[in-house]
């Protein structure tokens, strides 16, 4: 029998008393192979965003819709219980007790008009804080013996609100006497995911889609062999099977390649994930809980990957390319250097950067939504270089896409970069700007918005089956 084995369930997993059986079905099942399993869930599908939109409803003025929020997810965490644990009174108690938080920090917020980082955390944990406790009272009534644990007791983090990281030493030695001692007692410890607690002991979050880093977090903490990723598709594909109906499973693919995917917007797994479970060899699967026949598919080291392949392609929507061009840049030290310092100064990320090598323009891709305040940084950064017209001028595109093609065996393969762009000019799609990262891993191509699926669907086409 193996040794430890941490399991995370996404929101759809546990969205509703149906999936939640197909989570019980995993459980057991994982239970006869190893001597301990962990579980770590995220809320319920489309909680959280609901709870959010609720605290953003009462910073407007309207605290109405967190009483209506909070009535509509009492039926929905109920419902689930009653059918899975109809006996289970402590968890009724605990969602009826999260619910009456969500309300009295809307009225908090609505009563102040703004929502600090801090409250929007505490209002973006208890999604997990109440579907843990239902899933924990599901597998106990199912005769699996398990044990809710808060991670606001365990997973100990720094002061960064929504997107905190974890103090690993302070949170293994929380794992010791929390988690393990369930273990020893022949308990499923049912944790709660993207959540954790500053030394004060306020609540923070490890940041949207992080119940996937908490899995990987507990897998370290609690030296596991194996972390599974459970979603709703059957492991990492090709493409999105939306866009491209012959999109297929890929078996293996290395951190590298899925630390591409996962920055570059395919969904399947958190990007933090990867470097806890690299660092520390944990072998990461990820899963279909609603196919868990399936085999899924496998993160490998870098280096065990396929050769001359394009593995995957995917995109990220709704970005906007930003110019900054002159004949005055060229050769002028520090223009770079400003560009990134003003655009930070905004609190927007850069996606993608390409630059002229003849230095008379340099494009970064932001998201089209902050457009306006980072050509408004920009001008103000550069007002006398635009004077002197050094600077001619700085621009944004219409909303564009970024189209990623990844495969670690791209590195040194002739050809690939002209293979894409042929077929992606085959199908009249028009390149904006690209880039290529130094690791030879991925070739980004930035085109129209309208055009992306057509993109995605001729680069797919190359993916070598």
């Amino acid at each position: 029998m193996k040794d430890t084995l941490v399991m995370k369930f996404g929101g759809t997993s546990v969205g509703n008393a149906q999936a939640i059986r197909q989570v019980i079905g995993i459980a057991r099942e994982a239970k006869a192979g190893w001597r301990n399993v962990a579980v770590v869930v995220s809320a319920m599908s489309g909680v959280t965003d609901r709870l959010l939109d609720g605290a953003k409803s009462a910073m407007a003025g309207d605290d109405s819709v967190a009483e209506k929020t909070a009535a509509e997810l009492r039926e929905k965490h109920l419902s689930a219980l009653n059918e899975l644990a109809p006996v289970a009174v402590n968890e009724r108690e605990t969602i009826e007790r999260s619910l009456a938080e969500f309300v009295s920090l809307c009225r908090a917020i609505h009563v102040l008009g703004e929502a600090s980082p801090r409250a929007l955390d505490a209002i973006a944990s208890l999604g997990e804080r109440m579907s843990a406790p239902l899933v924990a009272a599901a597998l106990e009534a199912a005769g699996i013996p398990a044990s809710a644990v808060d991670t606001r007791d365990v997973v100990v983090t720094d002061d960064v609100y929504q997107s905190a990281s974890p103090e690993m030493e302070a949170t293994r030695q929380r794992a010791e006497q929390i988690v393990k001692p369930l273990f020893e007692a022949g308990r499923v410890p049912v944790i709660t995911g993207f959540i954790g607690a500053n030394r004060e002991g306020t609540v923070t979050t490890l940041g949207r889609g992080g119940s996937d880093y908490s899995g990987a977090i507990f897998g370290v903490v609690l030296e596991a062999q194996e972390v599974w990723i459970w979603t709703d598709v059957s492991g990492v594909m090709s493409t999105d099977p939306r866009i491209e109906p012959s999109a297929r499973t890929l078996s293996e693919v290395t951190y590298r390649e899925i630390s591409e995917l996962a920055f570059y917007g395919a969904k399947v797994l958190h990007p933090k994930t990867i470097r806890p479970a690299l660092e520390h060899g944990l072998t990461l699967w990820v899963k279909n809980t609603f196919a868990p026949e399936s085999v899924g598919t496998r993160i490998v080291e870098d280096g065990n990957g396929q050769k001359g392949d394009i593995r995957a392609v995917t995109a990220i929507r709704e970005q906007c390319l930003v110019t900054v061009e002159g004949r005055g840049m060229l050769g002028v030290p520090g223009i770079a250097a400003r560009l990134f310092t003003a655009v930070a100064r905004g609190k927007t990320s850069v996606v993608m950067i390409s630059q002229a090598s003849s230095e008379q323009s340099i494009c970064i891709v932001v998201p089209y939504t902050a457009r306006q305040v980072v050509v408004g940084a920009l001008e103000e950064e550069f007002r006398q270089e635009i004077a002197r017209r050094d600077i001619d001028r700085i621009s944004a595109s219409d909303d564009c896409a970024i189209v990623t093609a990844v495969g670690a065996g791209m590195r040194s393969t002739p050809g690939i970069a002209g293979k894409i762009f042929s077929a992606v000019g085959a199908e009249g799609v028009n390149v904006i700007a690209i880039a290529q990262g130094s690791s030879e891993c991925s070739i980004s191509l930035v085109v129209d918005g309208p055009e992306a699926d057509r993109a995605i669907r001729a680069i797919h086409r190359l993916i070598v089956t």
